[in-house]
């Protein structure tokens, strides 16, 4: 057998020695604190049984789609879920993308053409740097949800930029490793006043936030005045895939250009299908009582922290997300092991996931979490800290 690149070994060692080796976990029985499926939809019966029998209804058999969607994979379940959700979400047009991460980097890798620039936020996802990577525009990083710093630094470019260059600002409804929002508000009138173009990664807003659990953006009327937003099924929806909304330009452009739409193969009619139950039951007046439950599961979790001194160690959140910093790999990792040996599964999330200093425990809250569970766990944190 080959040889394991020395280099590539060195890199394993050093990760086990700062305590960050990652392996891959086995499903659990534990109480869930750590899963995107906030709703419960990835569990959900009445979702799956209505996914069953829409197949079943339009004679859809096959287990694959055959090919990418400019080949033969454009199933009649695209046109169907697109137009549906362009309408549920208010915008002109959306396109499907086999996840999040095929989203993002399809989007920053071919829209920012070579001249023009692309400001994100510091804290911003993994998938939207490796985008902007892939891309030919410079790029430069804003102070975490800082409009002031994002001005200044947008006036410094314009002043030295050609005429011709395009400038792209990035931020996140909800940050995935914080729980944070932006005043999305005030940023996108500050992106209209200067001629911005505004990118909003909704992933974990959807479902969760804004009226019936349709974003941020929508929540504050401010569809306008967004070049692009990104929604995932993968969290809140329970299913899998993502899109891309905006004008039909866009959606033409990204079809034409976008390399990781271009050339995947397209998502079975099964993802499609269940997607479209998902959002049908989301719509409809049963889907309202999970979300309800959620932002009541969120506020009794604030409470319970403030009431047992424990606001001062968790980052100031009103979504599903709730982080307590713990300071050290080793002790973050600690502290999720005792919580699991308890029943309870939260993730530690270590450096260099996140910023040396900055390793926490990261709630994830649930319409299906009980207060009871919530007000143990916290207990529990509390003694191991």
């Amino acid at each position: 057998m080959p040889n394991f690149p020395k280099k590539l070994q060195q890199k394993l060692a050093d990760r086990a020695h700062k305590k960050a080796f990652r392996s891959l976990p086995f499903p659990t029985n534990l109480v869930d604190f750590s899963s995107n499926d906030y709703l419960g939809f990835a569990k959900n019966e009445t979702i799956y049984a209505d996914t069953f029998q829409r197949l079943l209804n339009s004679g859809t058999s096959e287990n694959g789609s055959t090919g990418s969607r400019l080949l033969s994979g454009n199933h009649n379940y695209y046109k169907e879920l697109e137009e549906y959700i362009a309408e549920f979400h208010n915008v002109d047009k959306a396109l499907i993308f086999n996840s999040g991460y095929d989203a993002n980097i399809g989007f920053f890798g071919a829209v920012p053409q070579r001249g023009d620039v692309v400001f994100y936020d510091e804290y911003i996802h993994a998938s939207i740097r490796d985008g902007i990577k892939m891309g030919n525009a410079k790029s430069y990083k804003f102070k975490h949800n800082d409009l002031n710093d994002l001005k200044s630094k947008c006036q410094a470019v314009r002043s030295r930029s050609d005429l011709d260059s395009e400038i792209f600002v990035v931020t996140e409804a909800v940050f995935s490793m914080d729980g944070d929002s932006p005043d999305l508000k005030a940023l996108s009138e500050c992106c209209t006043e200067l001629a911005l173009h505004l990118i909003i990664d909704e992933a974990h807003a959807i479902g969760v936030l804004g009226k019936k659990g349709k974003g941020l953006v929508q929540d504050l009327n401010i569809e306008k005045k967004i070049f692009a937003r990104i929604i995932t099924f993968g969290k809140a929806l329970g299913c899998h895939g993502a899109a891309i909304l905006g004008q039909k330009p866009l959606i033409d452009y990204l079809v034409n250009f976008a390399r990781s739409f271009i050339y995947t193969t397209a998502l079975p009619p099964h993802s499609l299908a269940s997607v479209l139950s998902a959002y049908r039951y989301w719509d409809a007046a049963i889907g309202e009582e999970e979300i309800q439950q959620l932002l009541k599961n969120i506020e009794h979790f604030k409470r319970k922290i403030e009431a047992l001194g424990l606001s001062s160690i968790f980052i100031p959140s009103d979504s599903a997300i709730q982080c307590c910093l713990i300071l050290g790999n080793e002790n973050v990792k600690n502290i999720s092991k005792k919580l699991d040996d308890k029943g309870f599964n939260v993730k530690a999330i270590l450096s260099p996931t996140v910023p040396e200093g900055h390793e926490r425990l990261r709630f994830c809250l649930h319409s299906y979490n009980t207060e009871e569970e919530i007000g143990l766990v916290l207990q529990l944190l509390k003694k191991y800290l």
